[in-house]
C-alpha cells in the first residue's frame, strides 16, 4: 500500500540561507516586507498620481514580482501573560483586582472586535540562467552524470544571489519612489514567515534549530 507523501514533500522550498529562499526547481526568492499606503484617504489627484507612478514602476520591471498580503487575527497572548505576571507582583489587593479587570476587558474586547492585522510583502524571483558550459562538453558531462563540486555550487549560488540582490535593490528603490518603505527579510524572518503561512493557527514561533536540522537532511 503506497504511503501518503509527507508535508515536507508537498512544500516547494528546498532550503533557506543567507536571506534567500531556494526552491526545489533551483529558482531563488527574496522577500521584502513593505509598509502600506492608505489609498482611500488620499485626494483624487493624489490617488491618480500614485496610480500613475505605480503603473510606471510595474512597467519598468523586466522580471515578474509577487505581491503578498497576509491577514492574521491579532494575538495578544504574550501581552496578557505580561499583565498576569504584573498582577502577581502587585502588593496591593486593590491593584490586583484592577489589573485582573483590565485583563478581562482586553480579552473580551479583542474577542468581540475580532481585530485583524495585515502584513504586506513583495517576492522577488530569480531563475538560474543556463551555464556557459552548454556546448558538447556540457552535454557530455550531463550524459556521464557528473555533478558540480561543492565549491562550484557555492560560487554559482553567490553569483545568483548577487543578481537577486540587484533586483531587490531596484524594487526597493521603485517602491520608495511611491512612498512605500521596504525591508528585506533575513533567514530567521523568512523561516518564521513561511512557518506561519503553512501553520496559520500556530501561535508559537518556529523552533529554528529543529527546522535547520530538517533542512540539512
Amino acid at each position: 500500500m503506497p504511503t501518503a507523501p509527507s508535508v515536507q514533500e508537498k512544500i516547494d522550498i528546498a532550503d533557506i540561507k543567507d536571506g534567500v529562499v531556494i526552491l526545489k526547481d533551483k529558482t531563488l526568492r527574496a522577500v521584502l516586507m513593505t509598509s502600506s499606503v492608505n489609498f482611500a484617504l488620499k485626494s483624487t489627484e493624489e490617488q491618480d498620481a500614485l496610480t500613475f507612478h505605480f503603473q510606471g514602476f510595474l512597467n519598468s520591471l523586466d522580471f515578474p514580482i509577487q505581491i503578498l498580503v497576509t491577514s492574521r487575527k491579532f494575538d495578544i497572548t504574550s501581552y496578557l501573560e505580561i499583565l498576569d505576571q504584573k498582577k502577581k507582583e502587585q502588593t496591593s489587593e486593590l491593584l490586583r483586582i484592577q489589573t485582573s479587570e483590565y485583563i478581562d476587558f482586553i480579552r473580551s474586547l479583542t474577542d468581540l472586535a475580532n481585530i485583524i492585522t495585515e502584513s504586506f510583502y513583495v517576492v522577488v524571483p530569480l531563475a538560474p540562467i543556463e551555464s556557459r558550459e552548454t556546448g558538447i562538453l556540457g552535454k557530455f558531462k550531463e550524459i556521464l552524470g557528473q555533478k558540480k563540486t561543492t565549491s562550484e555550487e557555492k560560487q554559482s549560488f553567490e553569483e545568483l544571489k548577487t543578481q537577486l540582490w540587484q533586483r531587490v535593490g531596484y524594487v526597493s528603490s521603485g517602491l520608495e519612489n511611491i512612498g512605500v518603505r521596504s525591508s528585506i527579510l533575513n533567514t530567521n524572518e523568512l523561516i518564521e514567515l513561511y512557518y506561519r503561512l503553512y501553520n496559520p493557527e500556530a501561535k508559537e514561533k518556529p523552533s529554528l534549530s529543529i527546522i535547520a536540522n530538517k533542512n540539512s537532511r
